[in-house]
């Protein structure tokens, strides 16, 4: 009786095991993605940013291309002292804030547990539709997560 020798190449298949085999993107993420990929479409809106209560990217999309990860570490920071400020003067946890600078608006949204979404937008844009969609719609952008 013969057996295959105990490493046989000539099959083409690897006898290495996969550290981490291949997963299918999950469903959370491709959602996730197609509303940043959506909210970015937007008239005005020119970046589109979710991040991590720690200040890591998780998704984005622009019209432009933008540097995630620092945008990601201040909005977190943002984020955690106006909850901060919040909080001391008695109105809670930080929902939505929009900050209008010189060359635009940035609107930071809370989604989740410590987690953001941040939307740059153009300076004449009109963002009170997207922010009352912000609003009505934060439990389903929090269940992306």
């Amino acid at each position: 009786m013969h057996s295959p020798p105990f490493l046989d190449f000539t099959g083409g298949d690897s006898y290495v095991a996969l550290a981490f085999p291949p997963q299918p993107e999950s469903d959370c993420m491709a959602g996730l993605g197609d509303v940043v990929r959506r909210l970015v479409e937007r008239e005005g809106v020119e970046a589109v940013l979710v991040l991590s209560a720690d200040g890591l990217p998780i998704e984005h999309a622009s019209h432009q291309p933008f540097e995630a990860e620092p945008l990601a570490a201040l909005t977190a920071t943002l984020a955690q002292y106006a909850t901060r400020l919040g909080l001391g003067s008695g109105r809670g946890a930080l929902r939505t804030a929009v900050l209008d600078y010189e060359r635009g608006l940035l609107v930071v949204a809370q989604i989740g547990a410590g987690d953001c979404l941040a939307i740059l937008a153009k300076p004449d844009a009109n963002i009170g539709e997207l922010l009352y969609d912000l609003r009505q719609h934060r439990p389903a952008l929090a269940a992306l997560l």
